[in-house]
């Protein structure tokens, strides 16, 4: 039986050993792994550890107010939040291969991380990785190992949940007293919005992905399902569809819901959903959100499916 008490004081005194006095770096990403990663590290290191959150401007609606909010002023750490947008949406225009996407947003979030950690002269780099991130990439990387950033600066990785599943974060920070929002937060993909916007980024698709999402969210919430799910948000399809608005027709959006229940993410599957909600989901996006003409409903469990589209 997992004990979260009793993980989180040997975690405490194992971080404290790994790191020592040296000066340690974090991706804050809001998400529950990166948070509960951060205080454990926090608890055991104090303002030795500093926690990067870069607006990639690939985030969710809401996002960066959130995490400076709950990190910074509740919990205390010591927060750098970088604002990058303008270097992320340049860097991706033109790209619609979602590979090529990952590889050009890991690379430029890298080169900012590592502006950063070289100014603080960061020697340690906190990772918030679990159980199945290595598992599904079938990495075989001790725990402690270190990692060349893209300048040559090197750092020693320290990742104090790398045995646990989501279920077990989940319990530690309940246990360590984050909120809700950051407990029960779902989870989100390295490279943001723009693996749920297929083809091309844009600012007019990212806006209809983010307002999409956060109404999935509230409906979702209000209908008190919001435990019971592993992740459910919006997507922007890269083709458009014929639909009517008033008296006019247009050519526009379309927004796909995936909604999924799992237990590590391993594997998932799309359960059965009040069909009012699904309606009023599908009203409020395409009333509140002008360039959307219609909204489908994604049914394909994981496998064959991933739960993220690209």
């Amino acid at each position: 039986m997992f004990n979260p008490q009793k993980f989180i004081e040997e975690s405490i005194e194992e971080i404290k050993k790994q790191i020592g006095n040296r000066k340690a770096i974090i991706a804050l990403s809001g998400g529950v792994d990166s948070s509960v990663a951060a205080v454990l590290t926090h608890k055991a290191i104090g303002d030795n550890l500093t926690a990067v959150f870069v607006d990639t401007g690939l985030m969710r609606k809401g996002e960066r107010e959130e995490v400076k909010k709950t990190f910074r002023d509740k919990l205390g750490l010591n927060l750098i939040v970088v604002d990058a947008k303008d270097r992320f949406l340049n860097a991706l225009k033109g790209v619609k291969d979602p590979e090529e996407k990952r590889k050009i947003i890991g690379k430029l979030f890298i080169e900012v991380f590592e502006e950063i950690a070289e100014q603080i002269k960061a020697e340690v780099l906190v990772q918030g990785t679990i159980a199945p991130d290595w598992i599904e990439t079938k990495g075989n990387i001790k725990s402690h190992h270190n990692v060349a950033l893209p300048h040559g600066m090197v750092l020693e990785v320290v990742e104090p949940l790398r045995e646990l599943y989501k279920d077990e974060v989940r319990l530690l920070a309940k246990e360590l007293g984050l909120p809700d929002s950051i407990v029960y937060r779902q989870p989100f993909p390295g490279p943001g919005l723009a693996v749920r916007v297929l083809g091309e980024v844009t600012e007019e698709k990212l806006e209809i992905c983010r307002e999409a999402n956060a109404i999935v969210e509230e409906e979702i919430k209000k209908a008190k399902l919001d435990k019971d799910l592993w992740q459910y948000f919006a997507v922007v399809l890269d083709c458009k569809a014929t639909g009517v608005k008033g008296d006019v027709r247009e050519y526009n959006w379309i927004v796909a819901l995936r909604i999924v229940k799992s237990l590590d993410a391993m594997t998932a599957h799309v359960p059965e959903l009040p069909f009012d909600l699904l309606k009023r989901i599908s009203k409020r996006i395409t009333s509140e959100i002008p360039n959307v003409a219609r909204v489908v409903f994604d049914i394909t469990d994981k496998p064959p499916a991933t739960i993220e589209f690209e």
